[in-house]
């Protein structure tokens, strides 16, 4: 049972945006310019979830663990960095529910924050981009804190920031990184079904709760006590 919260946090990757498909196009793209074979969006939604630099080291080597040539990464960064520039949310879209979801939270007066491993220069573009910035009180992202999820200190700090302490705080994301993060922190953890988990069912992590869609955050927090 989900306690009644006076803070939620929500993750930006796989749980407002899918944004995997700019991601994977410029995956392709930086590939393509490297002269490899490039991944393909499949391949690119087992990868992502971790930072930029995680998913290009990914990318370089086919496979969700490993490293790369780093004279080959010190190539391959900053080309991808240069398309994800200019592709942040050409193709990305709003998961179905997140609007309704975020605007009845908002209307019930919870203080809310979205926490991000993205670095800045794209995580305030797409939300802007996807018209849902205006929702959040304050954007954490990657590059924020010296620290970024797993570790608790980004979440510790929106707490912080609102004054309110870890127990009445809610985590809302998709991944074990998440999930990671708000136990350690000592927050509740939502997970949505969907969105990136590296292939694996987040169920396997066991959060407090996971739905389908944020959409069901209103019946989910009515019966919160």
């Amino acid at each position: 049972m989900i306690k009644k919260p006076e803070m939620i946090l929500i993750d930006l990757d796989g749980t407002l945006v899918d944004s995997v498909p700019d991601l994977a196009y410029c995956v392709d793209e930086m590939m393509q310019r490297l002269g490899l074979p490039g991944r393909g969006e499949q391949a690119v939604r087992q990868w992502v979830g971790n930072g930029v630099e995680r998913l290009v080291r990914r990318s370089l080597v086919n496979q969700l663990d490993g490293e790369p040539d780093e004279a080959l990464f010190q190539r391959a960064y900053p080309l991808y960095l240069e398309l994800y520039a200019r592709n942040t949310s050409t193709r990305s879209r709003l998961y179905p529910g997140v609007c309704e979801g975020l605007a009845w939270l908002k209307a019930q007066g919870y203080k809310l924050g979205c926490v991000t491993n993205k670095a800045e220069q794209f995580t305030v573009p797409l939300l802007k981009d996807m018209g849902i910035y205006h929702y959040f009180a304050v954007v954490i992202s990657g590059d924020t804190l010296p620290r970024k999820k797993p570790d608790p200190m980004p979440l510790l700090h929106a707490a912080e920031f609102f004054d309110v302490t870890p127990q009445q705080a809610l985590m809302i994301g998709d991944s074990i990184s998440d999930v990671k993060a708000a136990r350690a922190a000592g927050f509740q953890i939502v997970c949505m079904s969907y969105g990136y988990n590296h292939g694996n069912d987040i169920r396997t992590a066991k959060p407090d709760a996971v739905i389908d869609s944020m959409a069901e955050l209103p019946s989910l927090l009515r019966e919160a006590a």
